[in-house]
């Protein structure tokens, strides 16, 4: 049986991730500084523990699994990461996590590790036009980030992949764009737009309003949970290819169609009241070609399918409040 160690197990996609691995035939040990909020962890061993901490790094990378899935970090929504109220502790708490997981694993000899880069990395001025904006892997550099956060994952990338050339490790990394889904955070200020405007949906009377940052032009992509796991277990099964390369979704929306979206799902109409607030870049969606091109994959599940998904679910929880 294969062993594999989910750190970040305790968040949205690391819990999902454990579930998947389990399902494949994994023995799987998770650690977190939390067990998942919403459902039970399918781990067969969990590890509640900080891993900005060298020793707790030591401890539960302490054999060489056949695979590393490295999602911790100090991440929210734009709410979390766009007011520079949190840079130092996003910087300080991600970059101690990834330098103490890349140290235990090149010690331990764990065979095969996968890193949860950004899309934030990408540099700002490529994603200025709302309607056209650049994320091809190519044109992370010169690198121009929007934020700390996206810095720090820049950074982190950089570090995984010069343990690979130097020791001969095998590192995989994805960049990440806007992952969604049931059982994500939707309430505590770090959730992302999906549940977040879901949840603001869900609470709304018909014909209700809803405050939205910005003008509601801003355009993003967003994926659903379900084919992130699967791009991310494609790109560790491939013998040679390694990346960084994009997971994410090319049906690309503005903010306010995201609206519309949900309040379909809702069967609701909504007004929406733009208020000032952190936004991001103006534009950014998924450039797949690489991952087509390296992986013969590209997720091609329907927002409108993960919408409906994610908005039940919120509900359900709504209820329970």
């Amino acid at each position: 049986m294969k062993k594999a160690i989910v750190l970040g197990a305790g968040g949205f996609i690391g819990s999902h991730l454990v579930k998947k691995l389990k399902k494949e035939g994994f023995w799987v040990r998770g650690v977190d500084l939390k067990y998942p909020p919403f459902a039970k962890t399918l781990a067969d061993e969990f590890i509640i523990g900080d891993l900005r901490e060298q020793d707790l790094c030591r401890k539960v990378i302490d054999a060489p699994f056949d695979e590393l899935y490295q999602l911790a970090a100090d991440m929210g929504g734009a709410g979390y990461i766009f007011t520079g109220d949190k840079d130092a502790d996003i910087m300080h708490n991600s970059a101690l996590i990834n330098i103490n997981t890349i140290e235990a694993a090149w010690k331990n000899k764990v065979k095969k590790i996968f890193y949860s880069s950004s899309a934030c990395i990408y540099p700002e001025h490529n994603q200025l036009d709302a309607n056209n904006p650049k994320t091809a892997e190519i044109s992370a550099y010169p690198a121009n980030p929007d934020s700390e956060y996206g810095w720090e994952k820049l950074f982190s990338e950089r570090l995984y992949m010069s343990f690979s050339r130097n020791y001969g490790m095998i590192c995989k990394i994805a960049r990440f764009h806007n992952i969604f889904g049931e059982e994500c955070t939707y309430n505590d200020g770090k959730e992302k737009a999906p549940a977040a405007i879901c949840r603001k949906v869900a609470l709304a009377a018909n014909r209700g309003e809803i405050e939205i940052w910005g003008d509601g032009k801003q355009t993003r992509s967003f994926l659903y949970i379900n084919e992130c796991l699967e791009g991310v277990r494609k790109l560790m099964d491939h013998p040679e290819f390694h990346g960084p390369v994009n997971i994410g979704s090319d049906e690309m929306v503005s903010i306010n169609e995201l609206v519309n979206i949900a309040a379909k799902v809702a069967e609701k109409s909504i007004n929406i009241n733009h208020i000032p607030g952190p936004l991001g870049v103006r534009g950014r969606t998924s450039d797949n070609e690489l991952i087509q091109q390296k992986l013969n994959w590209k997720p091609n599940y329907a927002l409108e399918k993960g919408i409906k998904i994610l908005y039940d679910w919120i509900m359900e929880q709504l209820k329970k409040e």
